[in-house]
Order: structure tokens, then sequence, then C-alpha cells
């Protein structure tokens, strides 16, 4: 490899986490308690437009869009969804394992997602998997065009009293 191909590849795969890391973080600037829900507004620079999002495992379609995975989180309004389930979540995403083909790549990335729920006794819901992720480089920049959702578990904890 040349220096200039591995500078090539370095910033592709830096850009590539990034457009992960994006996606936690347009779930957690949209909290319940914020007046904004619209997390389409990140995951713009997340999904393709044409993404296939399958999160079959996690009892949704296996094969919808970025604004029908915001309609099921947030509401179809964006004043609803999760957070009528939830006073507050975090999304953690790992570092993915990526291989870079061209302008395609896959990664697979380990998430950590918590969320305190509203109903009944106090409660936190743990979710930990996997995200397995197809990416192309498009004129906009490395965006997901696939992603399937792999479940490691999902647990539901008592949550300590303050």
């Amino acid at each position: 490899m040349s220096l200039e191909s591995d500078v090539r590849y370095l910033l592709d795969r830096l850009e590539i986490q990034d457009v992960i890391a994006r996606y936690g973080l347009g779930q957690d600037l949209h909290q319940p308690h914020d007046e904004n829900l619209d997390v389409l507004e990140h995951w713009a620079d997340v999904f393709s437009e044409d993404a296939v999002l399958d999160y079959s495992e996690a009892g949704m379609p296996a094969a919808m869009s970025r604004a029908d995975l915001a309609d099921l989180m947030r509401g179809p309004d964006r004043d609803g969804g999760m957070a009528e389930i939830y006073t507050v979540w975090q999304h953690v995403e790992g570092h993915a394992t990526v291989t870079i083909d061209g302008d395609r790549a896959t990664a697979v990335s380990p998430h950590l997602h918590t969320h305190e729920t509203k109903t009944g006794e106090p409660a936190n819901v743990l979710a930990a998997g996997l995200f397995h992720d197809t990416l192309e480089r498009r004129p906009e920049g490395w965006r997901i065009v696939h992603r399937r959702l792999k479940n490691l578990y999902v647990h539901t904890v008592s949550r300590a009293t303050r």
C-alpha cells in the first residue's frame, strides 16, 4: 500500500466510525423531555435515503426505512414512540470492526442501549447486541445502506432508589 492509500483508508475508517456513533447520538439528543424528538435530523447523516433496516430481532419489521424506524421510535408526529414508555435513555455504540472495499464497506459494532421505564415499578431496560452494517460512499459521505440488529440480550432490572 502507498502512503496515499493508507491515509485514504484511515480517513474512511474514521468517517465510518463517526457515522455509526452518530446513530446513538441522534437517539440521545432527542430525549422524551426535549422539545424536539425528530431523530431524522441526525439520521440523515447516518442512513442513506434508500437504506433498509432490519430490527426484526426486536420485534420490528425486517425491512424498514429510516423514516419507518423514526416513526416507531418517536411516533409518526415525533411526539411519542419510545418517549411514551421511557423517561430517559442512552445509546452507546462501540468501536466497529470495519472492512473497506472501494466505495463499499461492512462493519460490525457492539452496542449497549439503556432505558429507564415510566410504567410500573422503577426499572431499567438494558439491551446489548451488535449492528451488522453495509455502508456505501455517497456524494454526501459514507452512509449505512443496510443495517441488521442482532440482540445478545435484553434485560429489565430493578432501578436503585435515590
